[in-house]
């Protein structure tokens, strides 16, 4: 029951910050979802409806430096990896959805990560 419950307010803090991000439609969405095992990000440009970048801890680039895709040290190296995407690609400023989870841990790991390869949020 505590798992559900859980899970309800996540999803509840999802839908608030849906409908600020869908304010700011000029950036691209820097998605974030994250489950006990793995993270997996990826940036969204909402007006074309098309995935831009992604990275996460199942991809190829990560599995050759990192085993587990757990911790926060996981979460910095899939950050990186999506800046330096994302870099490459001339993205510059990008708005963050954390998808209802806590700013905190992995998901201030990955972020902090983005935001040493240069993208703004």
């Amino acid at each position: 029951m505590k798992t559900l419950e859980r899970e309800r307010l996540r999803l509840s803090r999802k839908k608030r910050i849906k409908l600020k991000i869908q304010k700011q439609k000029s950036r691209p969405r820097l998605t974030v979802f994250r489950s006990t095992k793995h993270i997996y990000a990826q940036i969204v440009d909402d007006n074309e409806g098309k995935t831009l970048v992604s990275s996460s801890s199942l991809s190829k680039g990560f599995k050759e430096q990192m085993k587990t895709g757990g911790n926060t040290k996981a979460a910095a190296l899939v950050g990186s990896l999506i800046g330096e995407q994302a870099a490459a690609q001339g993205i510059k400023e990008v708005c963050c959805d954390r998808n209802g989870f806590h700013y905190s841990g992995r998901i201030k790991a990955l972020a902090d990560a983005v935001r040493e390869k240069g993208i703004k949020f």
